[in-house]
C-alpha cells in the first residue's frame, strides 16, 4: 500500500474572470522512503500538488490520503495536529525568526506538542547535531551562512521527527557549494532515517538526488522513467 495516494485529484483557483486548473484529475502513489522530485515549467501546478500532500491547501475533487489519513475527511484543527505530527516543511527561503537563536528556531515547532522542557532539549539537540550545527546553535539567523541557515531549517522540519518532508525550491537561494551541502543531507535524511521527500525543483543537478521524477504541466502529471540518478 502506497503511503502517499492521490486519485482523480483536481484542484482550481478564480483569476479574476478566469478559471485556473493547476491539477486536473491528477492519480499519484509513492511508497515510503522515497525520494519523489516534481519537475515542470512555473505555474504548472508542482507547489500546488505538494500543498496537497502536506494538508496546507485542499483538493476540489478527488482523494488525498498520506498513510491511513484520509485529508478531505479532517476538519482544520484534526489537521494542524496531523501536519505538526507528520510533516516536515522546508521552503526556499529559510524563514527563520530573526531574533532567535538556531537553537530556539528549532525548538520552535516543539512548543506545539506537550512534551518536557528535558524532552524538547534532547529533540532539539539530536536535530542540529544531524544537520551539523550544534556548534552554531546559539548563533542568530544573521551570524550563519546561507546554507547554514538553510541547514537550521531543515533541523526544524525534522525536529518532531516527521515521516515526510515537503521541500519548495530548497536551493533556489544558495550558491553551488551550499546547495550540494543541502541536498547531500535531504538525500541522507531519506536513505539513513528513511524520510519519504517530495521536492519541487527547477534544477536539474537536485532532481538527480531523487529516487523518482514527475513532470506536471498543464495540470496533468507523468512520471518522466528516463531521469538518471
Amino acid at each position: 500500500m502506497a503511503f502517499i495516494e492521490l486519485r482523480n485529484v483536481t484542484k482550481t483557483y478564480r483569476k479574476g474572470d478566469h478559471v485556473v486548473t493547476p491539477l486536473a484529475d491528477v492519480s499519484l502513489d509513492i511508497h515510503s522512503g522515497e525520494f519523489c522530485v516534481l519537475l515542470g515549467p512555473s505555474g504548472s501546478g508542482k507547489t500546488t500538488l505538494m500543498n496537497l500532500i502536506a494538508a496546507v491547501d485542499r483538493a476540489d475533487s478527488g482523494i488525498v490520503r498520506v498513510g491511513d489519513t484520509d485529508l478531505a475527511r479532517m476538519n482544520a484543527s484534526a489537521l494542524a495536529d496531523w501536519r505538526a505530527r507528520t510533516v516536515g516543511y522546508i521552503f526556499q527561503q529559510s524563514n527563520l525568526v530573526p531574533v532567535l537563536t538556531a537553537y530556539e528556531n528549532v525548538e520552535l515547532p516543539l512548543w506545539l506538542q506537550p512534551l518536557s522542557r528535558a524532552e524538547r532539549h534532547r529533540r532539539t539537540s539530536l536535530a542540529l547535531a544531524a544537520v551539523g550545527l550544534t556548534d552554531r546553535a546559539e548563533h542568530l539567523p544573521r551570524q550563519l551562512s546561507g546554507g547554514q541557515e538553510q541547514r537550521v531549517a531543515i533541523a526544524r522540519a525534522i525536529v518532531a521527527d516527521p515521516p515526510l518532508l515537503v521541500a519548495d525550491e530548497p536551493t533556489g537561494n544558495l550558491d553551488h557549494e551550499s546547495a550540494d551541502g543541502v541536498l547531500a543531507l535531504l538525500e541522507r535524511l531519506n536513505r539513513e532515517r528513511g524520510k519519504t521527500i517530495v521536492m519541487v525543483t527547477h534544477d536539474p543537478r537536485a532532481a538527480e538526488r531523487g529516487t523518482r521524477h514527475f513532470r506536471l504541466d498543464k495540470g496533468v502529471l507523468a512520471e518522466d522513467t528516463g531521469a538518471k540518478r
